[in-house]
């Protein structure tokens, strides 16, 4: 019924991933399984919807606190989730990374530290060190899947001087699928120490097999904060946009008034709002389709490299379309196999280190890919592996 076989040519289209892969790789026309966009054409609903809107022809300023735009959401959580949203505490943002930062802004001083699991996604880093915040790692472990070490995690919360956790939910790059007892064990213990909660739920609708995402509004007992966007489930980031979740008054007030009053951002893309309302009432089987269509390329890559290196023995992630693939066991150092990869197998993947000093040994492999690409880009790592192993 869908089609995520077929290769769109993004070359020209100003494609961060395709067109301007030099800019962190070095080299032009590589094969790139990098940023975390996908490779297909995003649902014919939200194609449908945004002709309909641009034969209208106006393109003025719009708003978008209304039932058709937050009714949606309040739709989307309470389909996909079982989850009761309260459609006056949601609010918009031109992106999830401007809320995060902003709340962090509203939330805590210069100096103050930002608890986050870590390796990390690296926008968190810069959001939090760009507004001269300190970086508290607690680091992921992992042991048949990755877990946090929740005393770990307590002794950095417990520090006064630490006023946020800034959670993953579902984590990158890891895949790690939170249980709703690990999430209502971190609430309790950010209540306990007087610790504020932002959780970026972008990842959401991207989780595998038999986990399940659990917003954190269902679990929350403190101050908080959600903030997500469709902009990766149906492939539409260059629409910017995006909405959360604040159920303090007091807090949802300060946010909305910086958002219109000092960045002059009331105003929001049209067309990210009318995707949005399209994707959330109408793009659900569409959405179904392509999540067993990534679970496939995820598999296939499983199968393909432990066929290779059987000592990897490699599983896909819980969530997200992000393989996050450890290669300690071949004992491969980190810049001889990005030299490989990029002057001699002409391909472009991520280095775990761009997550923090825990991804040595990792990389970061984006699979939302038609199958025929990532082929050609899991045989290429499997080459420059064999030569450096």
């Amino acid at each position: 019924m869908f089609d995520f076989s077929t290769v769109v040519d993004r070359h020209g289209t100003w494609c961060t991933q395709w067109d301007y892969v030099a800019d962190r790789f070095g080299q032009p026309d590589l094969l790139p399984f990098t940023i975390s966009d996908m490779d297909f054409a995003t649902a014919p609903c939200v194609q449908e919807a945004l002709a309909q809107r641009l034969a209208h022809g106006v393109l003025g300023y719009s708003r978008w606190n209304h039932e058709d735009f937050t009714g949606a959401v309040r739709h989307w959580f309470s389909s996909r989730f079982d989850a009761q949203t309260s459609t006056e505490s949601v609010v918009y943002g031109p992106s999830v990374i401007y809320m995060i930062a902003e709340l962090i802004r509203m939330w805590s001083a210069p100096g103050d530290g930002v608890v986050v699991h870590t390796p990390a996604y690296d926008a968190f880093y810069k959001a939090i060190e760009g507004n001269e915040r300190r970086v508290v790692p607690v680091s992921m472990q992992y042991d048949n899947g990755w877990f946090c070490d929740m005393a770990a995690l307590e002794t950095a919360l417990a520090r006064p001087e630490n006023k946020i956790l800034l959670l993953c939910s579902p984590q990158n790059p890891t895949g790690k699928v939170w249980t709703r007892e690990e999430l209502r064990t971190m609430a309790a213990l950010c209540e306990r120490y007087g610790v504020k909660v932002i959780s970026d739920e972008i990842h959401m609708d991207m989780t595998w097999g038999e986990h399940r995402h659990t917003p954190w509004s269902e679990v929350a007992c403190g101050p908080w904060a959600l903030f997500t966007s469709a902009s990766k489930s149906f492939n539409i980031p260059a629409l910017t946009g995006a909405y959360g979740i604040i159920p303090d008054e007091v807090t949802r007030s300060r946010y909305l008034s910086a958002l219109k009053g000092r960045d002059g951002l009331s105003s929001p893309a049209v067309l990210s709002l009318v995707a949005h309302i399209a994707a959330y009432r109408q793009g659900a089987p569409w959405l179904d389709a392509l999540r067993d269509y990534l679970a496939g390329n995820l598999n296939y890559i499983a199968s393909a490299l432990n066929t290779a290196f059987p000592v990897l023995n490699w599983q896909p992630p819980e969530s997200t379309y992000l393989a996050w693939i450890d290669l300690r066991a071949l004992n491969i150092d980190d810049a001889q196999l990005q030299n490989v990869l990029i002057n001699e197998q002409k391909v472009a993947i991520m280095p775990g280190t761009t997550y923090g000093s825990e991804g040595h040994g990792f990389i970061r492999l984006n699979a939302g890919c038609p199958r025929v690409k990532l082929e050609q880009g899991v045989t290429r790592l499997i080459a420059a592996l064999q030569k450096l192993a």
